[in-house]
C-alpha cells in the first residue's frame, strides 16, 4: 500500500501591507497587457525551500526540522528592491520583486534549513538562494517580441517605496494544484517574536 504524498514548500508569510505594495507593481506591469500569469496578492510569499512531494510519513520530521531550525531566531526586517525576472530580463520567465534590506538575514534562515533538510533527503538547490517576491509567470504563447517588451519595462520600472516590514512568519505548505490556480494550506509555522534585524 502506497503512502500518501504531499507537496510541501517552506516559506515566509508576507505581511498584508507588503502584498498590497507588490499588487500596486503588478497593477503598473499590467497595463501593457502583456501574456502573463499574475500570482494573486494573497498567495504572495517568499519560497525558503521547495521540497517537492514527500511522503505522508515523513511530514512530521519536516516539522521538527524547521522549529529546530527558527528556535531563538528573530524576525526579520526587509525592504523592496529592484524588479528582475530569471532567466534574464532577455527573456523573463518569472517576473519577481528583490529586497534592497534582509537579504543576509534570509540567507541565513535558508543556511539553517541547509543543515538540517539535507539529512532527511531533501538536498538544497544547486543555484545559489536568492530571496524574492514572485510576482507572476509569463505564459507559453508569449512571443520574443513581448518578452523583450517586458523586460524594458521592468528595467525602467522605478519601486518609490521607502516602507520595511517584518517578517516573523515561517509556514510549511501544502500545495494542491487546481486549474485555477494552486491552493496554499498552512501545516505548521513558527512565529518569530521581537523586533526585526535588520541586514
Amino acid at each position: 500500500m502506497h503512502t500518501a504524498t504531499y507537496r510541501l514548500f517552506i516559506a515566509v508569510e508576507l505581511p498584508d501591507t507588503l502584498r498590497e505594495e507588490l499588487a500596486v507593481v503588478q497593477q503598473r506591469l499590467q497595463r501593457d497587457q502583456l501574456p502573463v500569469r499574475w500570482v494573486e496578492p494573497e498567495a504572495m510569499h517568499l519560497t525558503l525551500w521547495f521540497l517537492g512531494d514527500v511522503p505522508g510519513d515523513q511530514v512530521v520530521h519536516v516539522k521538527i526540522a524547521m522549529m529546530l531550525s527558527f528556535a531563538g531566531r528573530q524576525a526579520v526586517r526587509v525592504q523592496l528592491g529592484d524588479p528582475g525576472a530569471f532567466p534574464n530580463l532577455q527573456r523573463p520567465q518569472v517576473i519577481w520583486v528583490g529586497l534592497a534590506e534582509g537579504e543576509t538575514h534570509l540567507r541565513s534562515w535558508y543556511d539553517a534549513l541547509a543543515r538540517r533538510l539535507p539529512s532527511l533527503g531533501f538536498h538544497p538547490d544547486p543555484r545559489p538562494f536568492r530571496p524574492h517576491l514572485t510576482l507572476g509567470r509569463v505564459r507559453r504563447e508569449a512571443s520574443a517580441e513581448q518578452q523583450q517588451r517586458l523586460g524594458a519595462a521592468l528595467r525602467t520600472l522605478k519601486l518609490a517605496s521607502n516602507h520595511v516590514w517584518d517578517l516573523q512568519r515561517v509556514v510549511l505548505f501544502r500545495s494542491d494544484l487546481r486549474p485555477e490556480g494552486p491552493r496554499y494550506t498552512a501545516l505548521a509555522e513558527v512565529d518569530l517574536q521581537g523586533f526585526g534585524v535588520r541586514g
